[in-house]
């Protein structure tokens, strides 16, 4: 089949519709879903999730499980893809269409290394050694920028960061010089400074390849740098497309409103300013020359993951640590609630330090303080219903409470985090990536603790549940007046809490102050950086940052 032409439609979705097959009978996922992907362009799906985005974008290669049914066509340079033979599909696969997923983790064989599985998806495609195969992979993991990719080459997934593994999920992709690349949320887990490496590394393959991009993302500002057409879908329909300049400036349907409405933007607000601190009581949280050292192999000292870090967060006030994958951020939260050991200073919480305490204090002392993780689905106990994970601190730390004493407390609970009260036997799997966070949440506050740990609980989150969960943590945060270490990537979400930011940087402190000081006027060249790489949800500003980054890097 010839190469398609620059703006030629590559990929072409005629009336698709998906549907799945369920002891209940057949449900419809999405109906009637139509758009186009010219060679040369990205056309991006978005919306929230359950919308069909990924589900629409799955069924391109019949990626879908066996129990789910496509009609319509899907169309590749005029050849529907839903009727195509097995065999064909199967050529079609990492050859002229490849894809990218959103955990390149759990894409990547662990059991493997990253040269082997490049190497393989070479030679599944064109008749070549394995000598050979191996010498390309190297040439493809230099061309999308990793560092010693001879070294590499010979990597386990997991001994490579997560930008490293993203990139080499992309060398994997474009090995057979595809038509097509599919990215399914391809920066979701990634610092804004390695997100925008990303999108650039895309650009410029896409550039010299000429390929086409169906980009299914929940980032606004990842849409706005790389889309040129934009597909809004809603609980399985298209409800709004149009050019990205277009679309932005100005969207046509209430959903497209409400979702750009939904998304933080830098500048847009006021930090919160620091209140007036009371003089009687000792800080919510103080760390002076705080060091972390992870245990090393063998006769190795190890790996020193933060090191002599001071701050401080007064009763009542959020402070932001931010600073780009590596630098110690969730170390730092780890060790605050004592699941790192801390290798030197000290570690004040509510004026009491840490490790001078005795068994019997600590365990008093961590009634106080409580963590928000990222990721709920993982940190809820799939066998536990959400009335025991919420009841769960009380029968750690409050024996004496009696069960109906327990239930009426996890019902004020699951109310406060605005969730029925009669939610109380539903299962983690039944509820949505929001609905879990504010299980999350709920469980945290449980105790009524004074300082809260949050790590980075909105980044899996789609744009409008982010902010309901962003605005439901404000307002307890002003009723229950807890203080909080909110550790994030996302500094627009930073402005809106933290009255302060401190900017981590491998590890070490580097600068730290008042929020609007810090992001708006930053004395660190460190600190611009990070903040010049945030995305924005302004297709004009941010192509205009993402030319001025790219001159700066030539």
């Amino acid at each position: 089949m010839s190469a398609p032409t620059p703006g030629e439609p590559l990929l072409v979705a005629d009336a698709v519709g998906i549907s799945f097959e369920t002891p209940d009978g057949v449900v419809d996922v999405t109906r009637d879903i139509s758009f186009e992907v010219g060679a040369g362009e990205t056309a991006a799906l978005v919306g929230e999730s359950g919308s069909g985005k990924t589900v629409t974008a799955m069924s391109v290669l019949d990626l879908l499980p066996a129990t789910a049914g496509r009609s319509g066509a899907m169309r590749y340079l005029g050849e529907d893809l839903f009727t195509a033979p097995a065999e064909r599909i199967r050529r079609l696969r990492g050859g002229e269409i490849s894809m990218i997923f959103q955990e390149p983790m759990t894409a990547f064989n662990p059991v493997y290394t990253v040269g082997r599985q490049i190497s393989d998806a070479i030679r599944a495609h064109r008749p070549m050694s394995r000598a050979a195969a191996l010498t390309e992979a190297t040439r493809l993991l230099a061309d999308v920028g990793i560092p010693e990719p001879a070294r590499r080459v010979r990597s386990y997934p997991h001994q490579l960061s997560g930008g490293q593994r993203q990139r080499a999920m992309i060398a994997m992709a474009i090995a057979n010089d595809p038509d097509l690349l599919i990215a399914d949320e391809p920066t979701t887990a990634l610092d804004v400074t390695v997100q925008a490496e990303i999108l650039a590394l895309l650009r410029r393959l896409q550039k010299e390849r000429g390929m086409g991009i169906l980009l299914i993302t929940h980032d606004m500002g990842v849409v706005a740098e790389m889309a040129d057409r934009v597909v809004v879908m809603e609980k399985g329909d298209v409800v709004e497309q149009a050019g990205v300049f277009e679309l932005f400036a100005a969207p046509t349907q209430p959903y497209t409103q409400a979702l750009l409405a939904a998304v933080p933007r830098a500048g847009s607000v006021a930090a919160p300013e620091r209140a007036p601190q009371a003089t009687d009581g000792a800080p919510a949280l103080e760390l002076q020359g705080l060091s972390v050292r992870y245990p090393g192999s063998f006769l190795k000292k190890g790996f020193l993951a933060v090191e002599d870090v001071s701050l401080t967060i007064p009763q009542g006030e959020v402070l932001a640590l931010v600073g780009e994958s590596g630098s110690g951020k969730s170390t730092i939260g780890k060790a605050v609630v004592g699941l790192v050991p801390t290798e030197g200073g000290e570690l004040r919480i509510a004026g009491k330090d840490v490790r001078k305490t005795s068994a019997g204090q600590r365990r008093e002392l961590r009634r106080s303080f409580a963590m928000v993780f990222q990721d709920p689905a993982s940190s809820l106990n799939p066998r536990q219903s959400i009335g025991e994970s919420i009841m769960e601190p009380f029968v750690v730390h409050r024996p004496e409470m009696g069960r109906a004493e327990r239930n009426t407390r996890v019902s004020e609970l699951l109310e406060r985090v605005e969730l029925p009260s009669a939610w109380h036997s539903r299962y983690p799997h039944e509820l949505s990536g929001g609905q879990r966070q504010r299980i999350g949440i709920a469980r945290a506050l449980a105790l009524e603790p004074a300082l809260l740990i949050a790590d980075e609980p909105t980044s899996a989150l789609d744009v409008s549940v982010q902010a309901a969960v962003l605005e439901l943590f404000r307002t307890l945060q002003r009723e229950l007046g807890f203080s909080c270490l909110f550790i994030s990537h996302d500094l627009a979400v930073v402005e809106l809490l933290a009255s302060e930011v401190a900017v981590l940087r491998a590890g070490r402190l580097v600068e730290q102050g008042a929020t609007a000081s810090v992001l708006r006027a930053p004395r660190e060249e460190y600190t611009r950086r990070l903040v010049e790489a945030a995305p924005v949800p302004d297709p004009v500003l941010q192509r205009e940052r993402a030319a001025k980054r790219l001159a700066v890097g030539n």
